[in-house]
């Protein structure tokens, strides 16, 4: 019984949807068409008339005994495929191929779906080119049945799939409800997007979008999910309207492949989101654990916290975590950790996920991508497990991350350098030396032409200058560049004196003024209320994205910060600006040091924070942010933001007023 939520066919469940209209039994092949069982002694006397004619029948003979030999019993399938006499049979249609008619020509081929013919069987071969060759004369009709076929015997036919768009394309206003969304269901298997349909797509999508099954607008979904299928806002806004509005009534299946693309589209649609937080919870329990996966990726992809649909998941889990591949393992990880949450039962949920780790310990020399999501995942909530770190810092693993068609580089970065700071006890593997500087350069060149020259940030930098005393009392860097975003770096002597220190920086200065950006009104407006009609931009994952796109990186996702901070939205829920330790590690970190180690007074690491630090439409951080603090607070440096909440709306008040502001955070009293 427990194996029941796990029944999962990654052949049939996509194609759940053609059980919805009586028309797809003429576009798709029917796996549960009720047929007549041929018996053993009549398939036995097809085979003896084969050998006994070698290839003399009649071509409607040689049709028939296809569809009778098909009807064998299933167990007997594999036998009959191996038989020479079967063989004979396949020789003989392969020499009249051009003579068949095409609907004969389909007959076999589903006889061959039936039977389970090896997808590199001489016989397909011929089919494959034949029907290339008579797609023109075909219908529509028939092409997507062909298409479906070839779909069901696992065959790659990408000529026959171009020479199918391109017919579709010619005949696009004949589409019909079900032959769009067979189409797109076909496309979506085949893993390729036609681009010159993309817009014909979109128009076909809002025609239909009312009268499309519910199990129809999944199947859609899953099908421009599969093939990378671009689509713009507003019909995926469209979409998530229609799902939002009917979500109890849609099965998980097809409620996750909206989120799938939802994901993929960056869309930050609230309705949809806030009715799966209803939703969804009570159907955990009996959701397969690659649907779990997807619907705990969504939410955090798209930094949305919901704590009902978390904490379900984790509830469920650990009963369910010999299914997990070890990408499963590692995106569960991955997503608890960048929304920060250690749910009521963090023991038994980080210690089911760690051990499965370990049993999918062989599968990382192929996907190294999978271990660094999850061992960042871990580090976000202060979780350490020594034995896979010592794995992942080695350098034959290191070697196959560069094999990856992933970019890790940033990863093992921040993932060596987290545990140097926060695991002093560890002995295990560590990156060499010239790793860390070209990581470390690699981050800072981004950095320089895309974080230090924020509007935001400069002119913080700039305001701290003149209130303190000149460049030489503040420096806009990264005091930890495996963290990927900015400090500004302030001294303070015990009595509350400002030190200077940054005299090697006037270049840098003058830099950031030279490239600086200009504060306009109509930026600022942006800045302070969003763009409109904007969503928030998060990262996706999805198979063709990389890890560090999806984990929402400053220094990976070029603008991904600025972006995030143009989107609208309310701001709910409770401030936690203050990471707490936690306890029960794998490596337990030190305590944050004492102040006492600066003798000369504090070291302040002001953060000018922005909405990708934080979940949507709250400020509760993100875990690579939680990271980055308690981290800064370990070196003994006091942490002060400017949120973004407060600092974006007086970037368009008078200077006296930012200059107010800037003095009571820097010479806070508590500090």
């Amino acid at each position: 019984e427990n194996e029941k939520p796990e029944m999962h066919d990654s052949k049939e469940d996509p194609r759940m949807f053609q059980k919805g209209r009586p028309e797809y039994r003429s576009l798709s092949y029917d796996k549960f068409e009720l047929l007549e069982t041929l018996t053993l002694e009549e398939g036995d006397s097809i085979l003896h008339s084969v050998a006994i004619c070698k290839g003399s029948q009649s071509l409607g003979t040689i049709t028939d005994y296809f569809r009778k030999l098909s009807r064998l019993p299933m167990e007997q399938h594999a036998v009959l495929v191996s038989q020479p006499r079967f063989n004979t049979l396949c020789r003989s249609a392969i020499k009249n191929i051009r003579l068949f008619s095409t609907s004969d020509l389909i007959d076999i081929l589903k006889a061959c779906v039936r039977l389970v013919v090896p997808p590199t069987h001489p016989l397909l071969n011929a089919f494959e080119n034949e029907f290339c060759w008579r797609v023109w004369d075909m219908s529509l009709d028939q092409l997507l049945l062909v298409a479906d076929c070839w779909r069901c015997l696992e065959r790659s036919v990408p000529s026959y799939l171009s020479i199918l768009f391109s017919y579709a394309n010619m005949h696009w206003k004949d589409l019909t409800l079900p032959q769009f969304v067979q189409l797109i269901y076909i496309v979506g298997e085949g893993r390729r997007s036609p681009v010159d349909l993309t817009q014909k797509v979109e128009s076909m999508i809002l025609k239909y979008l009312d009268s499309f099954t519910l199990e129809e607008v999944g199947a859609i979904c899953l099908g421009l999910f599969k093939s990378l299928s671009g689509i713009s806002d507003h019909v995926m806004r469209k979409i998530a309207d229609r799902v939002s509005l009917q979500m109890e009534d849609m099965s998980t299946y097809a409620l996750v492949n909206v989120l799938k693309m939802l994901r993929y589209t960056r869309m930050d649609h609230l309705p949809l989101l806030k009715e799966l937080g209803k939703v969804i919870p009570t159907r955990i329990p009996t959701t397969n654990i690659q649907g779990i996966m997807h619907i705990t990726l969504t939410c955090s992809s798209l930094h949305y916290f919901d704590e009902g649909v978390m904490a379900a998941v984790a509830m469920s889990l650990p009963s369910k975590v010999s299914y997990c591949r070890s990408k499963d393992a590692a995106k569960f990880l991955w997503s608890f950790g960048c929304l920060d949450y250690e749910p009521p039962n963090e023991e038994e949920f980080y210690s089911s996920l760690i051990e499965q780790m370990h049993r999918k310990l062989h599968e990382f020399a192929k996907f190294p991508e999978h271990l660094l999501t999850g061992l960042l995942g871990l580090a976000f909530v202060k979780r350490f497990p020594e034995e896979l770190i010592d794995y992942a810092l080695r350098d034959e693993f290191v070697q196959k991350t560069r094999g990856s068609k992933y970019e890790l580089k940033k990863d093992l970065f921040t993932l060596s350098k987290s545990v140097e700071i926060e695991c002093p006890s560890y002995e295990g593997s560590r990156l060499p030396p010239q790793l860390y500087q070209e990581f470390t350069e690699m981050v800072l060149n981004f950095a320089e032409q895309e974080i230090f020259v924020r509007p935001e940030i400069v002119e913080a930098t700039s305001l701290l200058g003149s209130m303190l005393g000149g460049p030489e009392y503040v420096k806009n860097h990264m005091i930890l560049p495996h963290t990927r975003s900015s400090d500004l770096e302030v001294h303070l002597a015990v009595d509350g004196r400002p030190i200077p220190f940054n005299f090697k920086d006037p270049i840098a200065d003058k830099k950031l003024k030279d490239i600086g950006v200009s504060l306009t009104d109509d930026l600022m407006t942006q800045l302070i209320k969003g763009r409109s009609n904007s969503q928030t931009p998060v990262e996706v994952e999805n198979e063709a994205r990389t890890p560090s796109q999806e984990r929402g990186e400053e220094a990976s996702t070029p603008h991904a910060g600025d972006r995030a901070a143009l989107s609208g939205g309310a701001l709910i829920a409770h401030a936690r600006s203050q990471v707490e330790p936690k306890s029960g590690r794998c490596l337990e970190a030190p305590l944050s040091l004492p102040l006492n180690r600066q003798p000369r007074g504090v070291k302040l690491a002001i953060q000018v924070s922005n909405r990708n630090h934080y979940c949507y439409c709250s400020k509760r951080l993100l875990g690579l942010h939680c990271l980055k603090r308690r981290q800064l607070q370990q070196l003994g440096y006091v942490v002060v933001e400017l949120p973004f909440w407060e600092w974006f709306p007086l970037l368009k008040r008078t200077r006296l007023e930012k200059l107010s502001y800037l003095h009571y955070k820097v010479f806070d009293p508590a500090l």
